[in-house]
């Protein structure tokens, strides 16, 4: 990039074919090879309106600023306008947005608190942007760079897990960790805006592991946990069917023990992570009851990708068991009560997807703020438009709804065991997951119809809200669906209900 300035008047002169400038927020290209490489052939650039002007409204019209961020475009910058200051420049690492109600409350300018930010948007975030496309498993520079931060861990909670661990380079220590910091975590991994891959960041260990964690043999934990969590091998829970999604006491895959193994045969479906797990966490039908097993890869396992609405870097697979074996001593959990098992990490998953749904929804309410400010229709903004602005008011309340809901679950889970949150809350944070990924799709169609045409192009200036229209059902069907989430969290109001409550 050239430090030459120019005058308005010296750019004015170039805007003929073979002589092409323009000027983009207070910076001066040179276009004259560029016009007839572009996307939308030369006339876009060859007009009256563009050629030797100053473009920026017409290039915020269509064009994110990213795009400018670009190698092949930022070397077309010849130079900056005499007497001009650039309006938008790149976020720095970490920061956050100004834009009203694209952050929580709690983040208002000012406010510190121990965002893992920085990190998840320059490491992680450009690997999420290539692999959302090309449907490949995350990098394993973003792998390493992750365990090294102990994202991983810190993914999964709270726990004796964190021990010894210096989480984010010791923003934070792990007695102080709570669930607060894991919503932080979650938050800035929702934020990504490629649903597939927030999926394929280690969301599989996140369901898979707390059944080896709290119920596998000690000798077990030892060996497999550090594996895990240092990035060496993936884990994934498998306990979908397609004879059984929601309906988890309908499972057909069956283990027969033995000697000192279990054999087992049958098949699961939607298996998060699945295609590239080293380890399924496996429920299973048995002649003595539901039971949970660690089967590690081998043989007689194969995983083929399920084709689904989202990015294939998520993993999802169809995992078949034919005749697959595993050591006794990978039971997890007491034989017959297996139910106990799959069920204990349930809250914990909801919350987490409630967590990444209401990060994905605060940067739909951010994005279409951004596009009413710089679109014009009609020859006025699109915020002048009162339709516009009651789709906006509508969408910032469901988010803040969620927001402060979420907040207050948050607190309860940090005051109680778990035992104390299957009782007390589980029906509360059922119903939570309920509301969020309702007012997500409600988001979501709103949203659309503000970028239109653009809403629903898979690039570009509305290919956020491309991927969150398209992949918000994820967050109402996976973890238990919204109409299974409403019939527990209403079970759980009937029975807390008092015996003598009379009208």
């Amino acid at each position: 990039m050239s430090s030459k300035t120019y005058t308005v008047e010296q750019v004015a002169l170039h805007n003929k074919p073979g002589d092409l400038w323009i000027i983009v927020d207070a910076k001066v290209y040179d276009l004259s090879k560029f016009a007839n490489l572009h996307p939308g052939g030369a006339g876009v650039l060859v007009n009256k309106t563009v050629a030797g002007k100053d473009a920026t409204e017409a290039f915020f019209g269509l064009h994110r600023h990213e795009v400018l961020l670009r190698p092949q475009y930022a070397r077309l910058q010849i130079g900056t306008v005499a007497g001009q200051t650039e309006l938008v420049a790149p976020p720095a690492p970490g920061a956050f947005s100004e834009v009203p109600y694209a952050e929580p409350a709690w983040l208002a300018k000012g406010f510190q608190s121990p965002r893992p930010r920085a990190v998840l948007r320059g490491v992680v975030q450009p690997d999420a942007l290539k692999c959302e496309d090309s449907g490949k498993r995350l990098s394993q520079e973003v792998i390493d760079k992750s365990c090294e931060m102990n994202i991983p861990a810190m993914r999964i909670g709270p726990g004796k897990h964190l021990q010894g661990r210096t989480l984010m380079g010791g923003v934070v220590t792990p007695e102080e960790y709570d669930h607060f910091h894991e919503l932080i975590l979650n938050f800035e991994i929702g934020r990504l805006g490629t649903r597939g891959y927030v999926d394929g960041y280690f969301a599989g260990q996140v369901i898979g592991l707390p059944p080896v964690l709290n119920f596998g043999s000690p000798e077990l934990k030892a060996r497999v946990v550090p594996e895990v969590l240092g990035g060496k091998k993936f884990i994934c829970l498998a306990i979908s069917e397609a004879f059984a999604g929601s309906d988890v006491g309908g499972l057909q895959t069956w283990a027969e023990r033995e000697g000192d193994e279990w054999v087992i045969t049958g098949t699961k479906k939607w298996i998060t992570n699945g295609t590239f797990a080293d380890y399924f966490s496996v429920a299973c039908n048995s002649a003595n009851g539901y039971v949970v097993v660690l089967v590690a890869r081998q043989d007689a396992v194969s995983t083929k990708p399920i084709k689904t609405a989202y990015s294939s870097t998520a993993g999802t697979a169809y995992v078949t068991f034919d005749r697959a074996r595993a050591p006794v001593a990978h039971t997890l959990g007491p034989v017959g009560r297996g139910m106990q098992v799959v069920l204990s990490n349930f809250n914990h998953e909801r919350w987490m997807i409630v967590c990444t749904a209401l990060a994905g929804q605060r940067r739909v309410v951010e994005e279409c703020l951004k596009w009413v400010a710089q679109r014009s229709a009609f020859g006025r903004p699109l915020h002048a438009q009162p339709v516009v602005r009651a789709r906006l008011a509508a969408m910032i309340a469901r988010v803040e709804t969620g927001q402060n809901w979420l907040e207050f679950v948050t607190h309860q889970m940090n005051h109680m065991s778990y035992n104390e949150q299957s009782d007390k809350i589980a029906g509360t944070i059922a119903l939570l997951k309920q509301y969020v990924t309702r007012s997500g799709r409600e988001s979501a169609e709103d949203a659309t119809l503000i970028f239109g045409g653009r809403g629903i192009t898979a690039s570009g200036m509305g290919k956020f809200i491309e991927n969150f229209h398209r992949t918000s059902p994820y967050d109402a069907i996976l973890g238990g669906s919204e109409d299974v989430m409403g019939d527990l969290g209403v079970r759980q109001v009937i029975k807390k209900m008092p015996h003598n409550a009379r009208l």
